[in-house]
């Protein structure tokens, strides 16, 4: 190998360890625009400033008595309330600081689309994605918190999350042993997809249920208002056609629909629990099938799966136990985006090997 090549080697080597650094600080600045979401959400901020991208016409919130007067003249049916405009506007900033850091990883990604291991679709999908999400995020405002916006908006973060995850992995040069094709593992892929589809439903059951304020319409466990079949009206509970217009701070369903959606979170917890148990013990199953360095990894992976479902399991519990308190809410929040993280790990695990591109130079 000639000095030339050895040096573009090591060039290529650095930019895709920077690439990686990039985006593994995306996938943490991310992690903290979900849980600024889940708070700006369960605090009832969501329209703490009633205009976007400013807050009652300015790019900070109003806090003298001068800004908050004329704020109060321009949006008359919108009181000021520092701390909640505080809250929405931070969510902002984080996200829009997220955005440019995305924008960086996309340019940066272009750029070294022609060395081998770049992926180059998935950040662009993923800039995309973003824009959408600050689309999103308007629309909550101006239409209002309505339902259908907001559980959008939190599946577009959860799943920026993830994409930002996927790609950190692409990107980490991990050198997992490639792993034995059979039957049996194309079983396990399709258990790990399964897995992660239900995990999937069950987050939007959640976001749907945050969306429409159901989160406290069972107050006790594991009854539900101190029956095991209360009165629960599915059919207006899974009304995704509500109307644009109301103000939906609070939520506009009778109680009947919120506790049929809150049932559904629950009944999707426990088919959620059995899946990923079946999974995790199958999991160990074909690790000892194959080599050492592949049984470590797949033993980790499962490992790390069971336990954060035995954590989001126990959050939820303690949601309703506690009466929704502010910390346990938020971490339950972001429960849900670890434990889709370790479903994404692991399929991710199961369908790829990892080291081709990244060899480092040998001397």
């Amino acid at each position: 190998m000639t000095t030339a090549s050895i040096t573009k080697k090591i060039s290529r080597t650095k930019e895709q360890r920077a690439g990686f650094y990039l985006s593994l600080f995306a996938t943490l600045l991310a992690a903290v625009v979900v849980g600024l979401g889940a708070y700006t959400r369960l605090v009832h901020a969501g329209l703490g400033c009633p205009d976007w991208p400013g807050c009652y016409g300015f790019l900070t919130v109003p806090e003298t008595a001068q800004e908050i007067a004329v704020a109060e003249t321009l949006f008359p049916n919108a009181p000021v309330e520092v701390d909640k405009g505080w809250a929405e506007m931070v969510h902002r900033y984080v996200a829009g600081s997220l955005l440019i850091l995305v924008l960086m990883i996309a340019i940066q990604a272009f750029r070294n689309r022609k060395e081998p291991g770049q992926p180059v679709k998935l950040p662009l999908f993923i800039l995309g994605l973003i824009i959408l999400q600050a689309a999103f995020g308007m629309w909550t405002v101006t239409l209002k918190l309505w339902p259908q916006i907001v559980t959008a908006h939190l599946l577009g973060g959860f799943a920026t999350f993830s994409l930002l995850f996927l790609l950190t992995l692409r990107l980490s040069g991990l050198n997992w042993t490639t792993l034995s094709p059979s039957k049996q593992k194309d079983r396990l892929q399709r258990l790990a997809v399964a897995g992660l589809l239900v995990v999937i439903l069950q987050i939007t059951l959640g976001g749907w249920i945050s969306s429409n304020y159901a989160a406290l319409a069972c107050p006790d466990f594991p009854m539900c208002q101190g029956q095991w079949l209360p009165a629960a009206d599915f059919a207006d509970g899974l009304n995704f056609s509500q109307s644009i217009g109301p103000n939906y701070l609070g939520g506009k369903m009778d109680s009947e629909a919120r506790t049929a959606i809150h049932l559904l979170h629950r009944l999707g917890a426990l088919v959620t629990t059995l899946l990923l148990l079946i999974l995790f013990f199958q999991v160990l199953r074909y690790g000892k099938t194959q080599s050492s360095n592949s049984q470590s990894s797949l033993r980790m992976l499962a490992t790390v799966m069971l336990l954060a479902l035995l954590v989001q399991v126990t959050l939820g519990i303690s949601n309703i136990l506690g009466s929704l308190p502010l910390s346990v809410a938020v971490a339950h929040n972001l429960g849900g985006a670890v434990l889709l993280l370790t479903l994404v790990a692991l399929n991710f695990r199961l369908a790829r090997h990892l080291s081709e591109g990244f060899s480092e130079v040998q001397t």
